[in-house]
């Protein structure tokens, strides 16, 4: 895997990252204060599935 590859793998996984902490902040919020130990949790979480689907499907911005 090239080294564009990987820039392109981590861009999209910040974003995922970035993406599910202020989705999962809001939703917290409404219920409750915000536990961010869960925040924190699930946006790693989801930016280690979104490197792992990267890995696995490939992606068309790191191909050139």
């Amino acid at each position: 895997m090239s080294k564009a590859f990987w820039k392109a793998a981590w861009i999209r996984a910040l974003r995922t990252l970035c993406q599910t902490a202020a989705a999962t902040i809001g939703t917290t919020a409404l219920l409750q204060e915000v536990d961010w130990l869960l925040v924190l949790s699930g946006a790693a979480l989801a930016a280690l599935l979104s490197v792992l689907n990267s890995i696995a499907t490939g992606l068309p911005e790191a191909k050139g």
